[in-house]
């Protein structure tokens, strides 16, 4: 027989060791593309944090998208409301009171003779405004008043918590109508103040249970023990891990001081003319409900669309800072 070359390929792969060779080159090239890396020692992926885990959350949430596209337009109309609407709001005609739609005016005339769209398109800025500024007040005292007995307790705290307990026992309506019934001013300043004066004791609630529950926490006591000082602590290692819960209640509190404005101003100890506002202006059109009810459904539903999304926001903000609910 003649002899056939010698091929070290065909050798090898008699042998068996070709095979061998192969498996530990492809286990090798997989082990390199492994993100841990054999036994856990190669490259890892960054751990993500409880906010980056919320936005991811938020993002893939119907409810939050629709909500804050609802605010976002809320908002751009509050500070550019001529994009939307070019008249004047204080511009009136009485020969046109009570009538419907026509031309140009989607929304018809109230009982003055003015544009019932216009009206309520400028007052989406006064609620708005309200709303915000009444939440970030009450948000920012009451953390730092709730922080603060949370964190160092004794004395500080059992006499916040006993304050706390005279504020909560005042009904707002019934506090709104004595308190602002004295007031003169035509500004949403004294209507902003009244809401912090007796808002602030939910979120204070709110922040010292949660402060209370972050300093237990052994990354806390550890930092104490290496002689981190109280600022530090508070500033640091505290703050971050118990302002979830205080971001919640007061995103879902904004659409309520909006709604708690306008029933203030409907019972006309609230914002006044010439202020536009949707609490004024269903106040003005309920005694012309059977005979208008246009004058009345505009704002009224413009109010509940705006509390609506703001609720909604709330509880989409709160599933997703909510570790019990992952």
């Amino acid at each position: 027989m003649p002899e056939q070359p010698f091929e070290p390929e065909r050798a090898i792969a008699g042998t068996g060791m070709g095979g061998a060779m192969d498996l530990a080159t492809s286990e090798a090239e997989t082990l390199e593309k492994t993100p841990g890396g054999p036994e856990g020692t190669g490259p890892q992926e960054k751990p993500r944090s409880l906010w980056s885990d919320a936005w991811r959350d938020l993002r893939r949430n119907p409810v939050f998208i629709i909500s804050a596209l609802v605010i976002l337009f809320l908002i751009v109309i509050s500070l550019w409301p001529s994009l939307i609407a070019s008249g004047n709001p204080l511009k009136c005609d009485l020969a046109k009171a009570q009538e419907g739609s026509q031309p140009g005016h989607p929304f018809g005339y109230d009982g003055q003779g003015c544009d019932v769209y216009t009206r309520t398109v400028y007052g989406t800025r006064t609620s708005v405004t309200v709303g915000v500024l009444a939440t970030l007040g009450v948000a920012f005292f009451g953390s730092v008043l709730g922080g603060l007995a949370g964190f160092f307790g004794g004395v500080w705290d059992s006499i916040l918590s006993r304050v706390t307990d005279i504020f909560f026992a005042i009904p707002v309506v019934l506090g709104g109508l004595v308190l602002l019934s004295v007031v003169t001013s035509n500004t949403v300043w004294p209507v902003i103040g009244f809401m912090v004066l007796l808002g602030w004791p939910q979120i204070s609630r709110i922040a010292r249970g949660s402060v209370i529950t972050a300093k237990q926490n052994d990354y806390v006591q550890a930092a104490r023990a290496l002689g981190a000082s109280n600022s530090r602590l508070l500033l640091r290692h505290i703050t971050p891990n118990a302002v979830a819960p205080v971001i919640v209640v007061a995103t879902i509190a904004l659409g309520t001081y909006i709604s708690l404005e306008a029933t203030l101003s409907y019972l006309g100890v609230g914002l006044k003319p010439p202020t536009v506002s949707w609490g004024i202006d269903i106040s003005a059109a309920s005694q012309y409900i059977r005979n208008a009810p246009h004058m009345l459904l505009w704002p009224a539903g413009a109010l509940a669309i705006t509390v609506l999304a703001f609720i909604m926001l709330g509880d989409a903000v709160r599933d997703a800072l909510d570790p019990k609910l992952r």
